[in-house]
């Protein structure tokens, strides 16, 4: 098993590394829209007490799919070689439509789509409305 970090990545929220390749898998940690170096998050307005007021989910997934594409480079991976993706978001009702369309301009070829799972939770670890986690493949070394 190998542990992978992304020099472009944001710093993970907690003790755990962006990515481990075990064999020919990459499994991703939990991926937010979180910016490299920024206290800010991309599309999220917070209050004085650090509660969101508002957020821009578009721009939240933008960032989100950024983040994956830099920790599948530092891996040796990239985007089309991903075959698994959970989806957290905080407001299914609200956000899932605009995902979905985000989604598909990502990933327009249904040949070569990773499996999704997409689930309400409560919360994330960080004032933001969407997390992902991912399997990607790798070659062999």
């Amino acid at each position: 098993m190998t542990t992978i970090s992304s020099e472009k990545a944001p710093d993970p929220v907690g003790p755990y590394p962006h990515a481990r390749r075990v064999g020919n898998l990459l499994f991703l940690s939990g991926v937010g829209p979180r910016k490299k170096g920024m206290k800010e998050i991309p599309g999220v307005t917070l209050d004085e007490n650090k509660n969101i007021v508002a957020y821009n989910f578009e721009e939240q997934c933008h960032a989100v799919f950024q983040n994956v594409k830099f920790v599948l480079e530092a891996s040796g991976s990239k985007w089309e070689d991903l075959i698994d993706i959970t989806v957290y978001l905080t407001n299914m009702k609200k956000d899932f439509p605009v995902f979905n369309k985000i989604y598909a301009e990502y990933f327009p070829d249904k040949a070569t789509q990773p499996c999704r799972t997409t689930v309400e939770v409560n919360a994330l670890p960080t004032p933001i409305a969407i997390e992902l986690k991912c399997m990607a493949s790798l070659a062999s070394s």
